[in-house]
């Protein structure tokens, strides 16, 4: 299991280098009454509840810095949020083991409301401009809508899953 985090963190990054291509691309020119969903944030936290091993806080870190950067948010303030969000969800992986999946949606969605939440008082407090209420909203449900498609497309495409009692045995956890 040891041999596959490596590739496991590059896909990780290629995969934030993707969404972020392609939120990049001019594909339309008047502006939106919708924003699109935080993808790579939803699949972040897949990854932290299956496997945190593959999504160090550095790594976290260090995508969603350069994503503030290339998307000119205020750098490192979304990042730092992010990570404290999967800092929480690890903190909570081992007991979501045996929840229910819509358990493990409602903390997911809770943990993602709490980063939209902080971001728009941080930007309002330092007096930036943040963007409306109802584009904030939209993008927080359409985040936490499909939370279940990245989790079943980092199950099923990226073989992120949690580990197996055996697995955590090969890898030399205490019983």
């Amino acid at each position: 299991m040891q041999r596959r985090t490596w590739p496991m963190r590059l896909a990780f990054v290629a995969l934030g280098l993707v969404v972020v291509f392609f939120h990049l691309l001019p594909l339309e020119t008047v502006p939106r009454q919708w924003a699109p969903p935080d993808v790579l944030l939803a699949f972040t936290f897949a990854w932290v509840l299956r496997r945190p091993d593959y999504v160090p806080v550095v790594l976290v870190a260090g995508v969603f810095l350069l994503v503030d950067l290339l998307l000119q948010r205020p750098p490192g303030l979304y990042a730092a949020l992010v990570v404290l969000g999967c800092d929480f969800l690890k903190s909570r992986a081992n007991g979501m083991s045996e929840a229910s999946f819509l358990g493990e949606w409602a903390t997911v969605a809770i943990v993602l409301s709490g980063v939209m939440l902080l971001y728009r008082t941080a930007l309002g407090l330092v007096v930036l401009q943040d963007p409306p209420l109802t584009l904030t909203l939209t993008q927080l449900l359409l985040t936490i809508a499909i939370y279940p498609l990245a989790v079943v497309i980092s199950q099923s495409a990226m073989r992120v899953r949690k580990p197996t009692p055996a697995d955590s045995n090969a890898m030399g956890a205490r019983k």
